[in-house]
């Protein structure tokens, strides 16, 4: 019998969790249909494409982990079913992030201007420096979800150790170790979010030099060039805060065995996770002019639709 929290938190991720997926695949659908009309997609598109498929696997991870908090709590941290659960999130979430930075270095590299060498050469060879990233992503994300394996070793021996006597100065001593591997692993974020802070100083920078080429000549702020600062700026600003919103939540998630009420903790931590991969889809379509003409058509056509019915 689910109490009164667990209905609602039921109903929330399940609501997220459609929501979500008619996001992302529409975002799939619409690029992966003129890629095939086309026979040849853009760098930008293939990288937000490949961004929404694989927040859908993402997507289905986190609701069942969601669906295992509310049903079978008490067997949340064991089982093979588990392990499976955690590496595909380690890897899918890991490339998920590198993804979003690679789409922000492009912008950045495509749209930014400054005149030292060595962006200058990373400006000329942009699609060959984004298509390296995302090899060194994919080797990265891998490396990340095996330094798993260590974890799960040590997990296995807290819970063979758990209930032995004369063992606690051992088990505390695993418990602090396998704290520390936890840390370890969450680290592996850290680079990708400095990567897009970096484009987006970047871009900020450029975009002040450039306003002041525009005052200096007399020239209209809005021009192509202050416009396609600003909707980088715009998409890669709204992904860090969003960003730091799952930050906080996976941090929630990761230590809630210290918090009061874990269980409570991780079912706020999976609603807060879930939000995330919709909004960020949504900043996706909102800030990509083909995507928003034809959401905008869409909606269009179904609120017509829904008048003449």
């Amino acid at each position: 019998m689910l109490g009164f929290t667990e209905g609602v938190f039921l109903v929330l991720i399940v609501t997220e969790f459609i929501l979500g997926n008619l996001v992302n695949g529409f975002i799939g659908l619409i690029n992966g249909s003129h890629w095939f009309k086309s026979k040849k997609i853009s760098l930008s598109d293939f990288i937000i494409t490949s961004l929404a498929l694989f927040r859908i696997i993402l997507l289905w991870i986190i609701f069942i982990d969601g669906l295992i908090i509310v049903f079978s709590y008490h067997t949340h941290d064991s089982g093979i079913v588990m392990q499976l659960i955690d590496v595909s999130w380690t890897f899918t979430n890991h490339f998920s992030l590198w993804l979003f930075s690679c789409l922000g270095v492009f912008y950045c590299l495509k749209i930014a201007n400054f005149s030292h060498p060595t962006f200058l050469w990373l400006k000329w060879r942009a699609s060959r420096v984004v298509v390296g990233m995302l090899w060194g992503a994919l080797l990265l994300s891998c490396v990340c979800t095996i330094s798993l394996t260590n974890e799960f070793k040590i997990y296995s021996v807290l819970r063979g150790s758990r209930g032995t006597s004369n063992m606690t100065e051992y088990y505390r001593l695993k418990t602090n170790e396998y704290d520390l591997m936890h840390v370890l692993v969450n680290l592996w974020k850290l680079p990708p979010l400095i990567v897009s802070v970096a484009a987006y100083f970047l871009l900020l920078l450029s975009l002040g030099k450039h306003t002041q080429q525009m005052q200096q000549y007399s020239i209209g702020s809005r021009d192509q060039s202050t416009e396609a600062h600003k909707r980088a700026m715009r998409i890669i600003f709204s992904f860090l805060l969003l960003f730091l919103g799952y930050l906080l939540c996976f941090l929630i998630l990761s230590f809630s065995r210290f918090l009061p009420a874990p269980k409570m903790a991780r079912i706020i931590g999976v609603v807060i996770t879930m939000s995330y991969f919709v909004g960020d889809s949504f900043i996706l379509i909102l800030y990509n002019n083909k995507l928003k003409q034809t959401f905008v058509v869409m909606l269009s056509r179904l609120w017509s639709l829904e008048a003449w019915i």
